[in-house]
């Protein structure tokens, strides 16, 4: 008869486990499903002018166009920050003059302080340039959205009136007109003749960006539930087309200042009493030979002040356009 085994393994009970085989179930009031599911909400998900700002803070380049423009800014609306000569205040003496104290630049061929000068020169040029853009902008803006977003006949009439001045070089034309005035000449006319000729490029990025929002699925509920087309157009579609509006109002406010200081250079643009960095850089033609450093003053602060806003197009661009991070 075979042995049996010393200590034989005796059956487990209903509800026991053998040595080696024990387990254990967690307790279902312990972690909640809800618990489980939930997600943090400390902080609410940021606007897309929020994301934007959050790009735009930790950028160099935004805080260096930022202080560029704030730069000339306060010095076209409060000059006396920065110097307390008067720029019209020429002495034949000191024509042509080094740099002395309380004259950082020296003097231009007519005696006059260039550093007075520069500083004093900005207002001109940046109320020509954010008027025209405020200009362009309610110009462009209002005749691009409607022919996007109503479209058929009124969309063609307003793309070929756009057409019609979209091949009129803006400089060209702003030189014919303000020779038509010259006897009328003032920071309001060269806004009205550069803004008369400058709006077709908005007007038609404007009327895109319309065409690809109003067909969106917000425009449609809006729709539905009985809102006019004009509040439609004006609450819903021009908010979320408004990116590439912005972008490109920063970097054109630049190119405007470029062509009122094309328009005084060439003697045609602001009148001679009136301070400006493109008149000082005509008069210092004649002294680029003898003294280079006159035209170069304000020469610099025209380049710094248009460089700036092109900057912060570009930053603004890519904040506000993730896309465009990518390229």
């Amino acid at each position: 008869m075979p042995d049996t085994p010393k200590n034989p393994q005796r059956p487990a009970s209903p509800g026991e486990s053998l040595p080696g085989q024990e387990y254990f179930i967690n307790s279902t009031d312990e972690t909640g499903l809800g618990a489980v599911d939930a997600v943090a909400d400390e902080f609410a998900p940021r606007s897309q002018w929020g994301e934007a700002w959050h790009y735009l803070r930790r950028r160099p380049m935004f805080w260096i166009a930022a202080a560029l423009i704030v730069l000339a800014v306060l010095m076209a609306a409060v000059p006396g920050l920065f110097t307390s000569v008067d720029p019209r205040h020429c002495t034949l003496e000191n024509s042509l003059g080094l740099p002395e104290a309380g004259h950082p630049f020296g003097f231009d061929r007519q005696g006059c302080d260039i550093y007075s000068r520069t500083i004093h020169g900005a207002r001109a040029s940046v109320i020509v340039g954010i008027l025209t853009t405020l200009a362009v902008v309610i110009i462009g803006t209002t005749l691009g959205s409607l022919a996007g977003y109503f479209g058929g006949i009124l969309d063609t009439i307003l793309s070929r009136l756009t057409d019609i001045f979209f091949a009129i070089p803006l400089v060209l034309a702003a030189i014919v007109f303000m020779q038509m005035f010259k006897d009328n000449r003032s920071v309001i006319m060269v806004v009205i003749v550069l803004a008369v000729f400058g709006w077709t490029q908005i007007a038609r990025i404007t009327r895109g960006a319309v065409m690809s929002v109003k067909n969106e699925e917000y425009v449609t509920a809006a729709t539905a539930l009985g809102a006019g087309k004009f509040r439609v157009l004006t609450s819903h579609i021009l908010p979320n087309a408004a990116v590439p509006i912005i972008v490109y109002a920063t970097v054109a406010l630049g190119t405007f200042i470029v062509a009122e200081a094309t328009l005084s250079f060439l003697g045609i643009g602001l009148p001679s009493t009136v301070v400006s960095w493109g008149g000082d850089i005509s008069a210092a033609q004649a002294s680029l030979r003898t003294r280079p450093m006159v035209l170069f003053y304000p020469a610099i602060a025209l380049a710094m002040t248009v460089l700036s806003f092109i900057l912060m197009g570009d930053v603004v661009r890519d904040a506000l356009d993730p896309k465009a991070r990518k390229r």
